[in-house]
C-alpha cells in the first residue's frame, strides 16, 4: 500500500459516498480504485462495501428528514433486504476469484442501462406502498448487492419509482436506508472470512462517511439530471475498462 494508493482510495470513497447519495454508482469510482490499487477482486469488493456501509450512514444521515417522514414503508423491504444481502454475501465466498473477474464487467453493463432507462419507470399516482411483486424484485436486488454491490442502489431506484414515494428525495432516503441494511449484513460473513483489507477500508470509510452526508445535504436541494448523467458516464467508461482488462 503506497500513498499514492491510499490517496486514490480515499478520493474515490468522497466521491463514491457523495454519489450513492443522490442516485448510486459510486462503487463505479471506489471499486475501480481498489482494483486499480492492487487488491485482488474479492478482496476489493469486501473491502469496498465495508466502506461503502459506512457511507450509507452518512448518506441515511442526510436525508433524516425524508426517512422522519416515510418510514412506514420501510420495514417489509428491510426484511426482504436482510435475507438476500446474506444470500448474495456467501454465493461471492463460494465464487472462484478468477470467475468473478469475468463477471465483473458484464455486472458494470447491467447496473449501468438499468440506470439509464430507470426514469422510463417513474410513476406518481399511487400512495407510498410496495406491492409484492416490488419486495421479490428487492429481494433480488439485495441478493445482487450481498454478491457485488456496484450499481446496486442504481437497481434499487428503479424498484421504488413504483412505490409511489412522492419526490426523487424520498426515493433516496428510502434507497439508503436499504443500502445500509444490505451493506451492513453482507460485512458480517465478509469479516468472518478475512478477505476484508482494513488498511484500505479505514481510511476510506471516514472519507465514504463525509461524501454521504455533504453530498445528501448539497442535492436535497440539486437537480437530479446532471447528477445522472456523471453517473451513467462513469458506468459507461468503467464498464469499458473493464472489458478491455477481461479480453486483454
Amino acid at each position: 500500500m503506497t500513498l499514492a494508493h491510499a490517496a486514490i482510495t480515499v478520493v474515490a470513497a468522497f466521491f463514491a459516498g457523495a454519489m450513492n447519495s443522490v442516485a448510486g454508482g459510486g462503487s463505479f469510482l471506489s471499486f475501480p480504485a481498489l482494483i486499480f490499487a492492487g487488491v485482488p477482486p474479492i478482496w476489493a469488493n469486501a473491502t469496498n462495501n465495508g466502506a461503502m456501509w459506512v457511507g450509507t450512514l452518512g448518506s441515511a444521515r442526510g436525508y433524516r428528514e425524508e426517512i422522519r417522514e416515510h418510514r412506514a414503508v420501510l420495514l417489509p423491504v428491510v426484511t426482504v433486504s436482510v435475507v438476500g444481502s446474506l444470500i448474495g454475501a456467501l454465493l461471492l465466498l463460494r465464487t472462484p476469484g478468477a470467475l468473478f473477474e469475468r463477471l465483473i464487467p458484464w455486472l458494470l453493463l447491467f447496473a449501468t442501462l438499468v440506470f439509464a432507462f430507470s426514469p422510463r419507470l417513474v410513476r406518481r399516482d399511487a400512495p407510498p406502498r410496495h406491492a409484492p411483486w416490488q419486495l421479490g424484485v428487492q429481494f433480488g436486488v439485495s441478493i445482487y448487492g450481498g454478491y457485488f454491490g456496484a450499481g446496486m442502489g442504481i437497481l434499487m431506484l428503479a424498484v421504488l419509482a413504483f412505490s409511489g414515494l412522492p419526490t426523487f428525495n424520498a426515493q433516496n432516503a428510502v434507497k439508503n436506508v436499504l443500502g445500509v441494511t444490505i451493506n451492513g449484513v453482507a460485512m458480517l460473513p465478509f469479516v468472518l472470512a478475512r478477505i476484508v483489507d482494513w488498511r484500505f477500508l479505514v481510511p476510506m470509510a471516514v472519507a465514504a462517511m463525509l461524501g454521504g452526508y455533504f453530498g445528501a445535504r448539497l442535492f436535497r436541494r440539486f437537480p437530479p439530471r446532471l447528477a445522472r448523467a456523471v453517473v451513467i458516464a462513469i458506468g459507461v467508461a468503467m464498464t469499458l475498462v473493464f472489458f478491455t482488462r477481461t479480453w486483454h
